[in-house]
């Protein structure tokens, strides 16, 4: 991986990339602007941009997240896959058919409307095979970085995540409150921050 001063050299390289050229006071930094930059690691870290990943498995971006939720978590209902990687549940669902259909989950025989699934052996491999590859790749992401700065990134995202949820929550309550429509995905907001909030 590359040095100290390479990653200086391409900090500095970035920083005038993103230069704001607009004359206007009010003009955004997006360099500056977290959501913006979380974006953008997001973007590049997708999974679907992984060439190695994609060697690895055809899935679809949401059915892999939902694969390694159940791989990490499983049994696990749709809904609790959900409220982990913050996807709508209708996407979740749907992935969640998708694994059952490749028969890469199977669904667990127990009393009640949602079902709990696991990963049969075909997804256990491939789920074995992209952990493998993502901590190897998180390994050389943080790399130039303490533990102590490791552990403070996961405590700051850890704090982004709620607070963009309690955020989009109080947005739902103000619209209902106002009269405006708001969609099942946006209520799932509500719920996912009183579960967060729960004593």
């Amino acid at each position: 991986m590359s040095s100290d001063n390479d990653m200086k050299n391409a900090i500095a390289n970035r920083k005038r990339a993103l230069a704001v050229t607009n004359p206007h006071k009010e003009a955004l930094d997006l360099a500056e602007h977290v959501p913006f930059q979380v974006a953008v690691v997001s973007n590049l870290l997708s999974l679907d941009r992984d060439p190695v990943i994609r060697s690895l498995t055809e899935l679809n971006t949401r059915e892999l997240r939902v694969l390694l939720n159940v791989g990490s978590y499983g049994p696990i209902t749709a809904a609790e896959v959900s409220y982990q990687s913050r996807l709508d549940p209708y996407s979740v669902t749907r992935a969640v058919n998708a694994l059952l259909k490749l028969e890469l989950v199977h669904a667990m025989e127990l009393a009640g409307k949602s079902k709990p699934v696991v990963l049969t052996e075909a997804g256990e491999k491939i789920y074995r095979e992209v952990t493998v590859h993502v901590q190897k790749r998180e390994a050389m992401l943080t790399e130039h970085m303490s533990d102590d700065e490791k552990a403070q990134l996961s405590a700051l995202l850890m704090k982004l995540e709620l607070t963009a949820e309690e955020i989009l929550a109080n947005e739902v309550t103000e619209m209902e409150a106002q009269g405006q429509a708001v969609t099942r995905d946006h209520k799932e907001m509500q719920r996912w921050y009183k579960r967060s909030r729960q004593r």
